[in-house]
């Protein structure tokens, strides 16, 4: 029988006082001009690392954290931790939310309370979720994974048993970066038991890969036309992480699991827009998501990710429909996605586009996030 346990983070005074002790010997690389255009300034990361050792309370942020009900369970051989919070509403719909990389549960500590009290929070309590928020295999507390074969559809696989254990046979879900992935292959795996796909940050299936022709830019609105021009940027500017991580993740692995700072400067970039908005996420709530890498030494698990699915024979093979409604929403900076791309495999019935927000909007605009998350979940109800 599966087992659930209890489960509280409990960072030992020894492991801070490592994590300060090697943060004190930082050694700063050389930069050139100091701006963002290869990599992390030395400004950033030297500012980062002061906040650690000057000031950022990990004791506050743990005690945050515990203060929600967390478990672990073993599913298919792998750990797997979870945040579960039920809502005092009644019939309120189960919702698993999804997280992606370099990001953890910490993305959704701001938005669980409105999800499960929304009456609290501005809302109705038709509006109200009991919610799941898993560390993904190899990422935080669930800990490093041990074996191959970890990719986007085995977790998929596995949340789904996670939510069957926990006694929800119809569920929604909720992803942005690997989540957005995560989140409509687990609609491919158990259609019948998914209410509903919300997306964010969505990449894969909803971006063009290989060259756009001339005529089909010339159908394409002035929002689209941005779009494709970011992911050309990104594709030619800021792409080196995803190939170094599906390629030869353990080369970079001794130097992230080593060093604090080069952790820290590694995963920065998705959170600041490459330099474009460094102040985008709060820098504390960045720093707790680090810490979690850190302590739980998921560094080089985490970035393997990228190499299991690179090299799933299956992994750039077009993708049936499930048939699961799908809500997108666009956040103003950023995102990337084209609704014409995500219809051929999705049945996108809502399409939101907003002026503020980015990659980590969840992060960075919760009330809009939670008010469309509620939105498509009351269209589709």
């Amino acid at each position: 029988m599966a087992t659930i346990t209890p489960f509280k983070i409990d960072v030992s005074a020894a492991a801070l006082q490592d994590l300060k002790d090697r943060l004190v010997r930082t050694v700063m690389p050389s930069e050139v001009d100091g701006s963002w255009a290869a990599g992390p300034t030395n400004a950033y990361v030297r500012g980062a690392v002061d906040r650690l050792l000057n000031g950022f309370d990990w004791r506050k942020a743990e005690a945050e954290i515990n203060a929600l009900p967390q478990f672990t369970t073993e599913i298919d051989g792998q750990n797997v931790h979870f945040i579960h919070v039920k809502s005092a509403e009644q019939n309120a719909t189960p919702l698993l939310l999804i997280h992606g990389w370099p990001g953890s549960i910490v993305e959704f500590l701001d938005v669980i309370g409105p999800l499960t009290d929304p009456v609290a929070h501005g809302g109705r309590p038709e509006d109200a979720f009991d919610v799941v928020v898993p560390s993904l295999p190899g990422f935080g507390f669930s800990g490093p994974t041990h074996e191959a074969g970890w990719n986007n559809i085995r977790i998929g696989k596995a949340f789904i048993e996670l939510m069957r254990r926990l006694g929800y046979q119809r569920f929604g879900v909720q992803g942005g970066d690997a989540g957005a992935i995560i989140g409509p292959e687990i609609g491919r795996l158990a259609p019948e038991r998914i209410i509903g796909i919300h997306l964010n940050a969505a990449t894969m299936g909803f971006i063009p890969f290989g060259p756009v022709s001339p005529e089909e830019i010339a159908t394409f609105t002035d929002s689209e036309k941005l779009r494709l021009q970011r992911v050309q940027r990104f594709m030619a500017e800021h792409f080196g992480f995803n190939v170094m991580q599906s390629s030869r993740p353990q080369t970079l692995a001794y130097g992230i699991s080593d060093s604090p700072a080069g952790l820290l400067a590694w995963i920065s970039e998705l959170f600041t827009s490459f330099g474009d908005r460094i102040d985008a996420v709060p820098m504390d709530r960045f720093l707790t998501n680090f810490m979690i890498y850190w302590f739980t030494g998921t560094a080089a698990s985490s970035i393997r990710l990228y190499y299991e699915n690179a090299h799933d024979p299956e992994a750039w093979s077009p993708k049936a429909n499930s048939g699961v409604p799908t809500g997108v929403a666009v956040f103003g900076f950023d995102e990337v996605p084209i609704r014409r791309y995500g219809e051929t495999s999705n049945t996108i019935v809502r399409w939101n586009e907003f002026d503020v927000g980015g990659h980590y909007a969840v992060l960075e605009v919760p009330q809009v996030w939670v008010g469309d998350v509620r939105g498509f979940f009351s269209q589709i109800g």
